[in-house]
């Protein structure tokens, strides 16, 4: 399940630390408000026996926001999306975001403006296409992979599988980039996250590619990185 909340910034612009880095703390808190054993428990173990967390969620992102060079700018027109392919997950989400009127982002306050739950029209099994609104972070050992590098499939590829193995569901083949975008570097938590937006093409059953829409590609989807148009 996918939310997507209509906000509005309090500042002109987000400090580029507060691009992504508030994005964990932030989805922890709304879980946590609504049922804190399951926010500790996705925190501390992982979901069913595995260390990832099926979440995701995207940065601020704010149409018609004035350009301004080497500063991320905000509108009235901000938007945030969340999602879970875990129902109960989810559920926790949508009712813990019902009841907020502001979210606090970093040093930002977010007024909700409104939400709107997205639900999905069943594609059918084969060939699909997915592009992704924020950077795709794939990692080998200690190095950060763009599209075009050596493995750079190979772990996309891995992680799609370990995702598929979470949910009980057949692994997808067939994987290729067919565009990218440039290379974006972000601060989090002091540390970089390096990847770039892609556009991806694969054999997947339909039930993992609704899975991914709400979970997202590659690492770091819960500091809001590879999330799906």
């Amino acid at each position: 399940m996918r939310v997507r909340v209509d906000v509005e910034a309090d500042v002109p612009s987000l400090r580029w630390e507060d691009v992504h880095g508030p994005a964990r703390a932030v989805v922890y808190g709304l879980l946590g408000s609504e049922d804190a054993a399951l926010a500790r428990a996705l925190h501390d173990e992982g979901w069913n026996g595995h260390q990832l967390r099926p979440l995701g969620l995207t940065a601020p992102q704010f149409r018609g926001a004035p350009r301004k060079g080497g500063a991320y700018t905000t509108s009235r027109d901000g938007s945030l999306w969340f999602g879970s392919p875990v129902p109960q997950i989810a559920a926790v989400l949508v009712k813990a975001l019902a009841s907020r009127s502001e979210i606090l982002w970093g040093k930002a306050r977010l007024r909700v403006r409104g939400f709107m739950l997205d639900v999905d029209t069943p594609a059918g099994d084969g060939p699909v296409e997915l592009a992704t609104a924020t950077p795709v972070v794939v990692k080998y050992q200690s190095r950060y992979l763009l599209p075009g590098d050596e493995r750079y499939i190979e772990c996309l590829q891995h992680n799609l599988a370990h995702k598929a193995d979470v949910l009980g569901l057949p692994v997808p083949r067939d994987l290729r980039v067919v565009e990218a975008g440039p290379r974006r570097r972000f601060t989090v938590r002091g540390a970089p996250r390096i990847g770039a937006q892609v556009r991806v093409s694969m054999e997947s059953d339909d039930r993992f590619v609704q899975a991914l829409r709400s979970w997202g590609l590659g690492l770091d989807t819960i500091q809001g990185f590879g999330w799906i148009r």
